[in-house]
């Protein structure tokens, strides 16, 4: 309030230097109770700097929540966009009002100013694991395991992991993708599931020994 009060003082001096030839520039900021520094500046035709703010961002509040709502959704089904994907969508939004499309840098600022949103590099995600990623369904296998282990004596460097990577056609590379900001793990870009691979072979226990990885092609 105290800044909008201010701000009509300045008005009223400004007007009042125009009409009076003998009331100068810091007479009028000592009458009307403002800064003559700021005074100065407004006469010099230098905008107060909420307005020089409303007039950088080309999209408003609405248009930015339709984008931000949008990037929610993506990221919760697995499909994080990457920022050219968000500058598509302010772009998209601006011609069918026929405004000007926004800089090449407006995505990475964008994503810096919204509390909601944080860039993160993806990893690709096989579309059927995705399909069966149930948080309580893993949370009960993990607790089998555990009474197993209790039951049975077995030890943590009983336990390896064989897996295998691929090199396979329509691979999805890793990439600078926008998501929620409170995610705690990177972004999963699901791809499809049927592809030719190139595989490498991978065995591991659980407290770090290696077998030596080989190649399938």
């Amino acid at each position: 309030m105290e800044i909008q009060t201010q701000e009509a003082r300045i008005v009223l001096a400004i007007e009042a230097i125009r009409t009076s030839k003998k009331l100068s520039r810091r007479s009028a900021a000592k009458l009307y109770r403002v800064p003559y520094s700021t005074l100065s500046d407004r006469m010099a035709g230098r905008t107060h700097r909420r307005e020089t703010k409303a007039n950088c961002l080309k999209l408003t509040e609405l248009e930015e929540e339709v984008i931000i709502r949008h990037i929610l959704k993506l990221d919760a089904r697995g499909f994080a966009p990457q920022l050219a994907s968000v500058e598509d969508m302010a772009n998209y939004i601006l011609e069918s009002r026929r405004g000007q499309r926004v800089s090449k840098i407006w995505a990475h600022r964008f994503v810096q100013r919204r509390l909601e949103l944080k860039t993160r590099f993806n990893r690709a995600y096989n579309f059927q694991r995705a399909l069966c990623e149930d948080p309580e369904k893993i949370r009960a296998w993990f607790q089998l395991v555990e009474n197993m282990q209790a039951k049975y004596g077995i030890q943590d460097c009983d336990f390896y992991n064989f897996d295998e990577t691929g090199f396979m056609m329509g691979v999805i590379c890793p990439a600078m993708v926008v998501t929620r900001a409170d995610r705690r793990s990177r972004g999963k870009a699901i791809q499809p599931s049927n592809r030719e691979w190139a595989t490498a072979i991978v065995c591991v226990n659980a407290k770090g020994r290696s077998i030596p990885p080989f190649l399938v092609v």
